[in-house]
């Protein structure tokens, strides 16, 4: 039996393409998405794209069409399509819920669908957890649009993993000649940059699998413009993102483990190979109110923003002195716009030749958004994300539906792609009691 499936304004909102995703399956709009996503169909975000995209595809398969009545989608396997209003339900359900709401008139046009097709299911389909629960607290189904979105982000990947050895020698020809067969440690090839603690009885190694050449190489704990990794993690990240032959890296990991840190330490022990350092992390509106609604040129409306990427450069800068060489480099690159923190709403349409770009907090950041982002790639441009995939402020993403963790899942084993999830909280003693304790 084929189903209805109702169209809430935030699955558009973060798939233009969602009419594409039901196959044989009816689709109903109701007309307060429409005028919801009137509200979005201005600015340069990719809410404002997706809005536009879908009203304008609505327009080109209404042209010869009356959209109150079910119109067919192309292809012979796939549904139909309408647009539906509250139909004299909207009292109802704005009495029973208390408030009159968009959310309420969505509810009471999926509520008069459901009762106008008592041969089918109607299922309203929304990324907005509230609205699912509201939906079934008045007895109408209710889920979660899952088309772009990981599996099982529970077991993502994780970038690395730890080998325990019988005895000492394969150990022992690993420092000696630097690298191995990759055959000496796998019975299969593991994905390409797969990171590595070899374990033996009396000693252990910290080592990459490199499927190039076949081979897996050992690593060493090396400084990047003073920030040392701590632990066998971080020595991972920092190789990830000082290997040349890996345009994109990820690194995941709960606050405290020194993501951001470690990306912008590898930039800046890069310099020289790119033409300059670019730093974002996306800004998470409220009420859909962009930069636009706060005073200041751009810089000011970006700086309550972007404080926590100018804290981790400072953490580098204040390793050394301000007369020191390596300080005044800092303070130079800022000066020069060499090193630069610029907005994610204005990067679409651009091409970034030349330049390391670092993605702060890609997590709340959409699967197209990262796609869009990695789109603006040139010649000889490096891509970074870090990001926590469980800490998501964004309303209507999740664990399984936000960028990074999408990213993470599609590009594994890719050899322009290395990512590493880091564990260890290394902020504070303090700050590891707190997550530990509290």
């Amino acid at each position: 039996m084929t189903k209805v499936f109702v169209l809430d304004t935030s699955v558009i909102l973060y798939d233009a393409n969602a009419l594409d995703s039901f196959q044989e399956h009816d689709l109903a709009v109701p007309v307060t998405v429409l005028e919801e996503l009137d509200t979005f169909k201005k600015g340069n975000n990719v809410l404002n794209l997706h809005a536009r995209e879908f009203l304008r595809r609505l327009d080109r398969l209404s042209e010869d069409h009356d959209l109150r009545t079910w119109l067919p989608l192309n292809g012979s396997t796939r549904g139909r399509l309408r647009v539906i209003a509250e139909n004299g339900h909207f009292e109802e359900t704005a009495e029973l819920l208390g408030s009159r709401r968009n959310d309420h008139r969505i509810l009471a046009a999926a509520l008069g669908l459901a009762e106008s097709s008592p041969d089918r299911p109607v299922i309203l389909v929304s990324k907005d957890i509230n609205l699912r629960v509201k939906a079934r607290s008045i007895g109408l189904k209710a889920e979660d649009y899952e088309t772009v979105q990981v599996a099982d982000v529970d077991h993502l990947y994780s970038g690395k993993s730890t080998r325990e050895l019988d005895d000492d020698e394969v150990l022992d020809v690993l420092y000696r000649e630097r690298r191995l067969p990759i055959e000496r440690i796998f019975d299969e090839p593991p994905l390409d940059h797969h990171y590595l603690v070899l374990r033996g009885p009396s000693r252990s190694a910290l080592a990459v699998a490199r499927r190039a050449g076949g081979h897996v190489a050992l690593l060493e704990k090396a400084p990047a413009y003073g920030i040392l990794p701590r632990n066998a993690e971080q020595t991972f990240a920092l190789d990830a993102i000082l290997d040349e032959s890996v345009p994109l890296v990820t690194i995941s990991g709960a606050a405290g483990t020194g993501k951001t840190l470690l990306a912008l330490a590898g930039a800046l022990q890069q310099r020289r190979q790119y033409r300059q350092i670019y730093l974002a992390r996306p800004i998470v509106p409220l009420n859909n109110r962009d930069l636009g609604f706060l005073p200041g040129d751009i810089e000011a409306k970006m700086s309550p923003y972007m404080q926590p990427l100018w804290d981790n450069l400072n953490v580098i800068k204040n390793q050394y002195s301000e007369r020191s060489r390596e300080y005044q480099q800092i303070v130079g690159m800022i000066e020069q716009e060499k090193l630069q923190i610029v907005p994610l709403a204005y990067i679409r349409g651009r091409s970034l030749a030349n330049v390391i770009f670092i993605v702060d907090e890609a997590q709340n950041l959409t699967p197209l958004e990262v796609k869009t982002i990695i789109t603006r790639a040139g010649e000889g441009t490096k891509v970074v994300f870090t990001g926590d995939v469980f800490q998501i402020d964004t309303p209507y993403l999740d664990a399984q539906s936000n960028g990074l963790a999408y990213l993470i899942d599609r590009m594994k084993g890719n050899p322009l792609y290395a990512h590493v999830n880091l564990e260890k909280g290394e902020r504070s003693e303090l700050a590891n009691l707190a997550s530990r304790v509290l």
